[in-house]
């Protein structure tokens, strides 16, 4: 990759993270765009990325999850405010998967939240500009808060093996962080909070550089002191990912999706005290009914060559019914898996219809997801 003239085609605004040449250096080929930065995209063959994170471990610089930290006396008041979920249990050293939702009831974006201390949060985000959303809502929100983008950058750290490591690199109090937790810790000066989250759906943690400064040295400490013990320079895997049936914004759902499509029920909690934004909206929905559900299903056929990364039509009778939003082939399952939208009335398990891959027209059948360790034991460290 001839780094100077590639990366000039994305132009100046987009930014670098604190670990950019440190990927580099450690065998980067390819990045993409992801919350206005350079997210690495590739390490080499990615379904030996795949291998590598379900059967050693990986270090993913994942700085693109930008922070929007929302602090002050009011700060419990304005989160609960912006996201449908009830957060009156969310304790301090906690984390939470929620939903930022506009007035019609639309997902805007759905990060992890974490409550650093009694009047401070960050919300942890996939990819939309959701810093100038919370600004706009401040504006006549009538609460007090301070509402920034602070100096935080995260590495993920996933695999089976992440907990040796991350203990070989830290110490054996990381057995003390619980399953979307999150503890401050200072590494050789460099502050840090770490959490046992992470997008990947095994095992893992996510370490917050708090000082940009710090990014080459933080990389290449744990790489010497992971690679030993089977830690490798990787990147988010997108087969993984289906997996497990987690969601990519933008690529599974935007503003137009709602969370009863998606069967996020238990994000929204219609009966709690507090008039969050969308909750008339939703009101509205659950009594109307959803039109149309977010499925599982199995393609029939060869193996996919590469995961599809566009929107295509699902096909009954010759009639466009539908559409596939993520696909790939699963090296472990041996098949074939997507995710996608069909009506209510074809979304039931069982429903078979088609669609085109790869300029060949395949059966897909709907069925259950998450595709692999539905029950997520293997993230939340269950697993045998």
């Amino acid at each position: 990759m001839d780094n100077k003239n590639s990366l000039n085609t994305f132009g100046t605004q987009i930014r670098k993270s604190p670990f950019f040449n440190a990927t580099l250096k450690s065998g980067c080929t390819g990045f993409s765009v992801y919350n206005h930065m350079y997210i690495p995209r590739s390490f080499g063959d990615p379904v030996q990325n795949y291998w590598n994170l379900i059967n050693h471990a990986i270090l993913c610089d994942v700085s693109v999850e930008r922070q929007v930290q929302i602090s002050g006396p009011d700060a419990s008041e304005f989160v609960q405010l912006l996201t449908s979920r009830n957060l009156k249990n969310l304790e301090i050293g906690q984390a939470k998967y929620v939903m930022i939702l506009s007035e019609e009831g639309g997902i805007i974006n759905d990060p992890v939240l974490f409550r650093l201390d009694s009047n401070q949060y960050w919300l942890s985000l996939s990819d939309s500009d959701v810093l100038l959303w919370a600004k706009g809502v401040k504006i006549n929100s009538g609460l007090n808060v301070y509402i920034t983008e602070p100096d935080v950058s995260p590495l993920q750290l996933q695999g089976p093996k992440s907990k040796v490591i991350m203990k070989s690199v830290f110490g054996n109090w990381i057995d003390n962080i619980k399953y979307y937790h999150h503890i401050k810790f200072d590494f050789d000066n460099i502050p840090l909070v770490i959490s046992r989250t992470g997008w990947s759906s095994e095992l893992g943690y996510e370490i917050f550089l708090q000082d940009q400064k710090f990014g080459d040295q933080l990389w290449n400490r744990i790489m010497e002191i992971g690679e030993p013990l089977g830690l490798f320079p990787g990147h988010t895997s997108t087969i993984r990912r289906i997996e497990g049936a987690m969601l990519s914004y933008i690529a599974d759902m935007d503003i137009n999706n709602n969370p009863f499509e998606l069967g996020l029920d238990r994000l929204v909690d219609l009966k709690m005290n507090y008039n969050f934004i969308g909750k008339t909206a939703l009101i509205k929905i659950k009594n109307n009914g959803i039109k149309k559900k977010f499925c599982g299903f199995e393609i029939d056929g060869e193996p996919l060559s590469k995961p599809n990364d566009e929107h295509l039509e699902i096909l009954y009778n010759s009639k466009n019914v539908g559409f596939i939003t993520s696909a790939v082939f699963s090296p472990r399952l041996e098949k074939n898996i997507a995710m996608g939208y069909l009506p209510i009335e074809y979304s039931a398990l069982g429903f078979v219809a088609n669609a085109t891959f790869e300029g060949k027209i395949r059966n897909i059948e709907v069925i259950s997801k998450p595709f692999y360790d539905p029950n997520k034991n293997i993230a939340k460290g269950l697993e045998n």
